[in-house]
């Protein structure tokens, strides 16, 4: 159980009395009259195949008071996507799949890349701004609740405790991030956003001096969880990365956007597990050595939109201060999983850190040599004064979609 400190400049929303989920849920079928509500799944055809989605599923079906359900499909044939109509048939709210690698979807993306518009790579970046596209499309929902398809302790009060800030009329907030413990199996998760993440920040702060933006995205207390949910107004605006920086280019995105007081996060698991990527501190492009570049890489570009000016000397000033500090969280986090009777290794630790420290310097690096990478997706807004009927071609084609195949 959470405490009620207030740390930091974002308001956090605490566990502190365990309330059912049944109470919770009773409320949001009240405020769904006046604040519609839907899920974003942003999923790989894969994750279908796993244990999670099934067990994601089984929750969903149960859940009374969501409008519709938007599923992102990447990496599946045209066998695969008719599979996944199948596998989500049950849910008994309205929803809808997205088949990003289809015909349609194809060749809709091939118009937006003629004007520049589309996302440059694929991933779930890409993924989730289709889907935010589709919910502005449809306009069947004024809240909406994003989380990925990968978590293993799934339980549907997670949703609920998520969607609840943006859902309640009587608050005002306009986007909340979800946080949790990363604790599982007897041993603390979360590498990247303990060991690379929040020293980061912290060695940003003795780098470059105390600035606003920094103490905004230290005062969450899980930046890189992969729920959160917003207000449907948010996604005509926000800029996203399509990389690894997603979750930092959301909240990089919503202090550009909007006072602190419209921002929240909230306590919305005990138990939290999800499928974990490897190290991979021999390649770069991939496991949680690209996932730290690209977070690195985020961070650098919201600092320099602010006015930083970063050159080769502040990246190993910053490298160096970096290591000191997350060298002393890995004992504070020893001694945290020690007292709580969980294992941690602390060799395996510092060898994260090592490697992190060297992905800090490459990111620095590729900031520096590629000033004119373009590194978000357009703006909804952008898109539709480009292209006035997007979204109902969007809405279009995924309707078509989902006709011919259920059809057949």
């Amino acid at each position: 159980m959470a405490d009620f400190y207030q740390n930091g400049i974002i308001t956090t929303l605490h566990n502190l009395a365990n309330r059912s989920m049944e109470d919770l849920e009773k409320e949001l079928v009240a405020f769904s009259v006046r604040r519609p509500m839907a899920l974003i799944l942003p999923s790989l055809y894969s994750e279908l195949e796993g244990t999670a989605l099934p067990g994601i599923l089984d929750e969903l079906v149960q859940v009374p008071y969501l409008s519709e359900i938007i599923i992102g499909l990447d990496r599946a044939d045209e066998n695969q996507f008719r599979g996944a109509l199948g596998f989500f048939a049950r849910l008994p709210q309205h929803h809808r799949v997205l088949w990003h690698d289809g015909p349609r979807l194809l060749a809709l993306d091939e118009s937006l890349r003629e004007q520049g518009l589309a996302p440059r790579e694929p991933g779930k970046g890409r993924n989730v701004w289709y889907c935010m596209g589709y919910t502005l499309a449809t306009q069947r929902s004024e809240s909406v609740a994003l989380h990925d398809c990968d978590i293993v302790t799934y339980n549907r009060s997670l949703l609920a405790r998520l969607i609840y800030p943006v859902a309640n009329p009587r608050f005002n907030y306009e986007f909340c991030k979800g946080y949790y413990a990363r604790v599982a199996d007897g041993k603390i998760n979360g590498r990247v956003s303990r060991l690379l993440v929040t020293p980061l920040l912290r060695a940003l702060k003795k780098t470059l001096g105390d600035m606003e933006y920094l103490e905004y995205m230290d005062s969450f207390r899980y930046p890189l969880a992969g729920e959160f949910s917003f207000r449907r107004d948010v996604l005509n605006d926000i800029l996203i990365p399509s990389d690894w920086g997603l979750e930092i280019g959301v909240l990089s995105e919503m202090y550009r956007n909007y006072a602190k007081n419209r921002l929240c996060q909230a306590d919305i698991a005990d138990v939290y597990d999800h499928k974990h990527q490897a190290l991979s501190a021999d390649d770069d492009s991939g496991g949680l050595s690209r996932m730290s570049i690209d977070i690195s890489k985020a961070l650098f570009r919201k600092l320099a939109t602010r006015g930083v000016t970063f050159n080769a000397e502040t990246f190993r000033s910053l490298k160096a201060t970096y290591y000191r500090i997350a060298l002393d969280f890995v004992e504070t986090y020893h001694n945290d999983a020690v007292m709580n009777g969980l294992s941690l290794d602390i060799h395996a630790e510092e060898q994260a850190v090592e490697l992190f420290a060297e992905n800090i310097i490459k990111a620095g690096e590729a900031f520096l040599d590629r000033p004119m990478e373009r590194p978000f997706i357009p703006s909804w807004s952008r898109v539709i004064s480009a292209i006035p009927d997007v979204l109902e071609r969007l809405s279009n084609a995924v309707e078509a979609d989902h006709a011919e195949y259920m059809a057949s």
